[in-house]
């Protein structure tokens, strides 16, 4: 009974997929009531094309979404990924080899939210989703 509990790789996938989705939705509806403007110009700023930021909606609200409910699970964590990845070139490069004020890594809740991403695209949604952990998207 203990050992099934303990080794219960699907709990781990789902805590993983709460944490990592879940967390981000906050950032998602943020940008959604308060607007993500400021994204454009940071695009533009970068010479990058300003139609981009749109891509929050998707990075920061639809994948989180998908993400904890385990449909398209893949594809939502690594649009996740690339949002990330977008987020450091564009607003914290200057912080890439930085502590912070406590001594932790300064981009250590960006780095959660990338390698947390890259974790679940290559475990996967597991059996406690919508998709009870089916298909090659999940």
């Amino acid at each position: 009974m203990m050992d099934r509990l303990v080794s219960n790789n699907d709990l781990g996938k789902l805590l993983i997929r709460l944490s990592v989705g879940g967390l981000m939705l906050f950032h998602g509806v943020n940008k959604l009531q308060h607007g993500y403007g400021f994204v454009e110009q940071m695009l533009l700023k970068a010479h990058l094309p300003g139609y981009l930021s749109h891509g929050i909606l998707l990075g920061e609200l639809l994948a989180p979404l998908f993400i904890v409910l385990g449909i398209f699970t893949r594809p939502a964590a690594l649009i996740e990924a690339f949002v990330m990845v977008m987020a450091v070139y564009l607003v914290h490069t200057g912080q890439l080899y930085s502590l912070g004020d406590h001594g932790a890594y300064a981009l250590e809740v960006q780095a959660f939210y990338l390698f947390g991403s890259l974790a679940i695209f290559f475990f996967g949604a597991g059996r406690y989703s919508f998709s009870r952990g089916g298909g090659f998207w999940n």
